[in-house]
């Protein structure tokens, strides 16, 4: 069997081995002649600057410091020029960036009722007592209450048999209807703080808890009267808490009003007794007071605001134009106690909801 593979093997060939052996070979001597020759000019080479390196002339000593004070110089000079140009898109990538999160935190607060209410009519088109049932479910979980909402869908189904809910859209449309009747029924008002005061200066307390908004809806209302060509003086009750009274600066400066403050943890009635004073003397249309952002559960707070009442009363020498109690729309039910617990503490004539 061996000597029938001998012939197949390609060693029989001698020809064609030889001509792919000496050409290797051929070529790996230059390149090995030519590594010792390389080897020899980098030793050399790297000898040479290290033996100049060792005595060096004061030329080149001077040579090679000028041009390191050369290159730091403008190393000073680039952060200081490139600063602007960075600055500027890292203040637009964070004002775009705060622009989206605002959407965001909108787009959540549109889309809960309404999302839910839109998403049930998508999937069933027949408005029959079942989809009704379904309504009330989405009312009473979005905190309407359950009374609210059971008065809504009476409404609703009183409707349906009068075959006035044919399709999706007189849905809505008298679910609208429905709210705008409990906004507006008997004995409630709307707009009641932009109306004259009995005499000058009008007297606006602006009262409610911690972190509803009651600094902005100051800003808010003293840009309004401020457009409408009246004289407007801010009265930083809130004496607290020390930022409440630097914000209540900053949106006088935005607006234009002066602000009377106290020292910190000042009397609140005494500021805004000198705010109105202050008022009578320059002839000032209003006078907006904060106060603190006391907790509606803290019966010596509530005490400590029906003496702002007083004192203000008193300033005025007749009672107070407008209580504005500021609500945050996202609490929920418990706003109705809190409104409650400040009517009965003080003569709340006004609610502003915040948040919206």
């Amino acid at each position: 069997s061996s000597s029938g593979e001998l012939p197949e093997s390609p060693a029989k060939k001698p020809g064609e081995g030889t001509s792919a052996v000496k050409p290797a070979a051929s070529e790996a001597r230059p390149k090995a002649d030519a590594k010792p020759a390389e080897a020899a000019k980098k030793a050399e080479a790297k000898k040479a600057p290290k033996a100049e390196a060792k005595k060096p002339s004061p030329a080149d000593e001077a040579a090679q410091e000028a041009p390191e004070e050369e290159a730091e110089a403008p190393a000073e000079e680039e952060p200081a020029a490139e600063a602007p140009a960075e600055a500027e898109p890292a203040a637009r990538e964070a004002s775009e960036e705060d622009v989206k999160a605002l959407k965001k935190g909108l787009a959540s607060t549109r889309g809960g009722f309404i999302a839910r209410l839109a998403k049930l009519f998508g999937k069933k088109k027949e408005i029959d007592p079942e989809l009704l049932d379904e309504i009330q479910e989405v009312l009473i979980t979005a905190d309407i209450g359950v009374k609210t909402s059971e008065r809504i869908l009476e409404r609703l189904k009183t409707r349906m048999d009068n075959d006035q809910l044919g399709d999706e859209d007189q849905v809505w449309e008298a679910l609208r209807e429905e709210a705008r009747g409990i906004l507006e029924a008997p004995g409630t008002t709307s707009g009641g703080v932009y109306r004259a005061p009995s005499e000058s200066p009008g007297v606006i307390l602006v009262v409610g808890v911690n972190g509803v908004g009651k600094t902005t809806t100051i800003g808010k209302l003293a840009s309004r009267f401020q457009e409408n060509g009246k004289k407007v003086i801010l009265a930083a009750g809130d004496t607290f808490r020390a930022a409440a009274v630097l914000q209540l600066e900053v949106w006088g400066r935005r607006v234009g009003c002066d602000v009377v403050k106290g020292k910190e943890r000042a009397d609140p009635a005494s500021v805004i007794f000198d705010a109105i004073k202050k008022a009578r003397e320059e002839d000032a249309d209003y006078v907006i007071a904060d106060t603190a952002g006391r907790l509606h559960t803290k019966t010596n707070l509530m005490e400590e605001l029906k003496k702002v009442v007083r004192s203000a009363e008193k300033a005025l020498e007749r009672p107070v134009d407008e209580i504005l109690l500021v609500l945050d729309s996202t609490t929920g039910q418990n706003a109705i106690q809190q409104a409650q617990l400040f009517k009965d503490a003080i003569e709340v004539s006004g609610i502003a909801l915040t948040k919206l």
